[in-house]
Parts: structure tokens; sequence; C-alpha cells
């Protein structure tokens, strides 16, 4: 990445060794210092921390969100919670930038470069922000593209099994993630989840829906959205949100127990805005009520079970492929999953890349051996029509995996698919 400014002699700031000349600063990371090294003519360089003091950005509040799902949806809701408190906020993660209530870029990685983020908060800095609310990927932890960041606070939502193709193992993957929350920085973590990393107590809060928390529901409804009674500390609250599953009630609770934590505001204060965030696009997200069908970006194994068991009282259809070029381990539990909840399943295509799609729904089909009424075909489209067209009256329909991606990437190209407009689509053919 090349950053345009001024700065001395230097018209430009860069990460990138290719991009340097005598007017480019270069900013020496972790990730590049090998590169640096090799280098005959060294150029001026700048490091993180000298950036930081630079640019002035101690003057933000950096909160990190990190584990395998939630990720999103619960910096998207910090981020919410704060605007409507009356304060200044920016978001970086995978729906793009925002700085107080405004799209400043597209969507993007999960967590990018430090250069990158170290823009972003300059920019957030520039426009009167005071806090910064970003995703944090196992990726990001293990090639350090958080290096000299001090956050106020971080936060777990759950760690389950992903990224095994990167990382290798379910425990060097813990590992890496459990790294994030090593010191004492203070830190807000899932207590019905708190097994699946190792922490450093200091300066540790809680939240739970069925374990004792710092910050604890108590009793909870999850007919006609999420409502909730919940306790902190002595003081008792209440809350309701238009957003639907038990898993949507954690990560709520997570970006709670944060927002209290960032501003100590009497905590039914917080909860008296939770019903202002309707949720992230693509994360059960209900594309239509009658016949209802909710699309959401589940696509792990546990992901699916967060939003399958989620579902009460209804019977389930569901709509749902494995993505190519990634992790093969849990294509099987996958259909397992789907086959635990759903009476109605359609394994289809996600994004295939370089792979065969039918190899790919093989392997999810192991997990659905003797499963009934499982209909498998690489048209994802087809697959989408086809569970609609059958979908039973007073049964939902999850079409999951995408979220709200717009394309599918088919040996190295992406081609226009939104499930949403799929879904909308057909169902206007059908009216």
């Amino acid at each position: 990445m090349k950053v345009i400014f001024s700065y001395q002699h230097f018209e430009a700031i860069s990460d990138n060794t290719a991009d340097l000349d005598s007017k480019t600063l270069f900013l020496k990371t972790v990730q590049n210092s090998h590169y640096y090294q090799a280098m005959e003519f060294k150029p001026v360089f700048i490091t993180v921390s000298e950036l930081i003091d630079l640019w002035h950005l101690d003057s933000l509040k950096v909160v990190g969100v990190s584990g395998t799902n939630g990720k999103t949806t619960v910096a998207a809701a910090i981020y919410s919670f704060l605007l409507d408190l009356g304060e200044a906020p920016a978001l970086q993660g995978t729906r793009g930038f925002f700085a107080i209530d405004e799209r400043i870029e597209e969507k993007a990685m999960t967590t990018p470069s430090i250069l990158e983020t170290l823009y972003n908060m300059k920019r957030a800095v520039e426009v009167g922000c005071n806090y910064f609310i970003m995703e944090v990927s196992s990726h990001a932890i293990h090639q350090e593209r958080i290096e000299g960041l001090t956050f106020s606070l971080k936060v777990h939502t759950n760690v389950t099994s992903d990224h095994l193709d990167y990382h290798g193992s379910v425990e060097e993957y813990r590992r890496i993630k459990s790294l994030f929350f090593a010191d004492k920085t203070p830190k807000l973590l899932n207590k019905d989840d708190i097994k699946s990393i190792t922490y450093n107590p200091a300066n540790a809060l809680s939240y739970g829906v069925d374990e004792p928390a710092t910050f604890k529901v108590q009793a909870f409804s999850l007919a006609y959205g999420i409502t909730a009674g919940i306790k902190f500390l002595q003081e008792e609250a209440t809350f309701h949100s238009p957003m639907v599953g038990l898993f949507n009630l954690f990560n709520l609770m997570a970006a709670i127990g944060a927002t209290q934590m960032l501003t100590h505001k009497p905590i039914q204060e917080i909860c008296d805005v939770v019903e202002q965030f309707a949720g992230v696009a693509g994360r059960m997200e209900v594309v239509s009520r009658e016949p209802l069908i909710i699309v959401d970006f589940a696509h792990t194994a546990d992901g699916m079970y967060q939003v399958l068991s989620s579902i009460k009282d209804k019977e389930i259809s569901v709509v749902f492929g494995a993505g190519g070029d990634r992790d093969k381990t849990k294509r099987p539990l996958m259909g397992a999953v789907a086959g635990k909840f759903a009476s109605k399943i359609y394994v289809t295509s996600d994004n295939p890349r370089y792979e065969v799609p039918e190899m790919i729904l093989e392997e999810i089909l192991v997990g659905l051996h003797g499963k009934e009424h499982v209909v498998a075909t690489p048209d994802r489209k087809l697959a989408i029509s086809m569970a609609i067209e059958e979908l039973d009256y007073d049964a939902v329909l999850l079409v999951l995996g995408k979220g709200d991606e717009t394309y599918q990437e088919i040996r190295g190209v992406k081609h226009r698919f939104d499930d949403r407009e799929i879904i909308r689509e057909i169902l206007s053919i059908r009216s």
C-alpha cells in the first residue's frame, strides 16, 4: 500500500519495497523487514510506533474483536451503540471502513495491513473520532498485522474450528487466537466459551448466558426477536432486539459489555439503544417474511450449528455449500450439522474456486449418509429455487455460506451472484 502525505521532503509512505523511491518513506514492519534487509539500496524508513506518534493516533481508543464467529456483528454493534450514545466511533472490518456513520471504504479484508489500519486511524482522527473498532483475524495475529497497536479493550466472541488450511490444526488455531488475549489489556471474554482459549486474567471481565459472568443474562426470550433481562454487578436492565437467534444474544451481550467497559455508562442506558441496531447485512438477514427466508454468512460447522440451533418451533430447510481450496475437513461436519437440524437439505456450490464443484458436494454428503430429503446440485440458483418451491407452510429456509457476498468465484473469475437478489427474483416470478 502507498499513502500520499507530506513529511519533510517525502511525498508518500509505503510498506511495499517495489514502491520505493527518493520521495517515498518506507514503513518497516515485521512482515516486510526481511525484504528490507535483502535490499542493496536502504531507503529511509519509519517504524510503526514512530508513525503512530507522527500521526497522533494515541488519542483513539482502539477496540479489537476476535473470534471464529460473531466478529463482524459484535464490532458493528459496538460501533452502533457508541454512535447512539453520542460518541464518535470509527469501524474497520469485513464490511469496510466507517467513521461517524459514514462509509468511507467498501468491503475489505477482515484485518488489513498495519499501514492501511494506521491510515484509517489517521482519517478517523481527522474527522473527530474518539474510538476505533476493528475486527482482528487469526491470520492478522499470526502475521503480526496489528503490531504496535495499543488496545483499550479486546473482545473474545468464541473459538471453534476454522482456517485449518492455514493453521494446520485446531490446537494451533486456538494457540494463535490466545496470543491476542495474553497481555494485561482490558478484555471481555465469552464465559460460555472460555475453555476455547488461554488468556491473561488481569483486567478480564466476562459475559455469559448459561455460565456466571460479569455481564449475565438472567432470562430471555427468542420469540419475535430477542428480549432479555441482564445483570451487571448490582445493576439490572432489559433490552429488546429485532435480531434473531441465540448466538445473536451472545453477540449483543458482548457489545453491551464492551460499550459499558468503554463508556462506564449505566447499563440500562446502553440497553435502551440496542433495539436501534438491526444487525449486519448478510448475517441472519431476513430477505422474506412470507415465506420466511433468511440469509447468513455461516460457513463452518460451528457457524451452521449456531444458526440452525437458534431456530425454534419451525421446520428448517437449508441451502449450503463449502468453499473450494479451503479446509476440507469441515465439509462432512457441515453436512452432519445440517442433517441434525434440517428436514430438507439442498447441498450446492459456495465459491468452488479451482476445485471441481461435484467433488466438494461429495465430501459434504459423507456427513449426510442415510439422511432423507437431501438434494445435491452444483447450480446454486437451482438449489435455492428448488428449496423455495418445496418450502412448507410455516417453515423457514436458511441460505447459508455467502451472506452479503455479491459474487461466486469459479476458476479465478468472480461472477455476479447475490443470494438475496436470487431469492427476490424467484419470489417475484412466483407471485
